[in-house]
């Protein structure tokens, strides 16, 4: 696991660290996700890249042999937990499918900014951090992904995307060492 480079307008996705998620039993402490993902956040702020926040509100349409229940929620279930400090100029998308980028015009709006690469965080690493990572490669954007800065509901779900499809998309690293890269200098 290496990250390499970061292009010059790479941007930050951050997927589904809200308050309805964080009450979720995960492998790594939510808590410890979001304080990476803020972390995150604040070095691609302090360089003036993109940051987008992504929550989910809803499900795609379809039967599926494990059922959903998305009716009953808390009126606050969908907002961001405070460790990613929203600010203003972040970009905020909401999502109803596990992709961010299905349906919401998130690809349109990051190539217009040039971006080239994205650096994604979240989670459920197995459903929404790679379902945006898969689409993110689809479209044609570098991938890195930050391992220390996701987790699952699924111990062996975020380790098979960790060790077998991550690293087919893209590049995978810490947290820091992905800061270290946005803070080194960049030709």
């Amino acid at each position: 696991m290496a990250v390499s480079a970061l292009d010059p307008t790479t941007a930050l996705i951050v997927i589904d660290l809200q308050k309805g998620i964080a009450t979720l039993p995960t492998q790594i402490p939510v808590s410890e996700v979001a304080q990476r993902a803020g972390a995150l956040a604040a070095a691609f702020r302090r360089h003036s890249l993109p940051v987008v926040l992504v929550n989910v509100a809803g499900g795609a349409p379809g039967r599926t042999e494990q059922g959903r229940r998305l009716d009953g929620l808390p009126s606050d279930w969908t907002d961001l937990l405070p460790e990613l400090d929203r600010h203003l100029e972040d970009l905020m998308v909401t999502k109803r499918t596990w992709g961010a980028f299905s349906h919401t015009g998130l690809d349109q709006l990051l190539k217009a900014l040039g971006v080239t690469q994205v650096v994604i965080a979240g989670v459920a690493t197995s459903i929404g951090v790679e379902s945006t990572a898969r689409q993110a490669y689809e479209l044609g954007f570098h991938v890195t992904l930050a391992a220390d800065a996701m987790t699952d509901m699924n111990p062996r779900a975020h380790a098979n995307s960790l060790e077998a499809i991550f690293p087919r998309l893209g590049e995978v690293g810490s947290t820091q060492e992905i800061i270290t890269l946005l803070d080194s200098p960049r030709g």
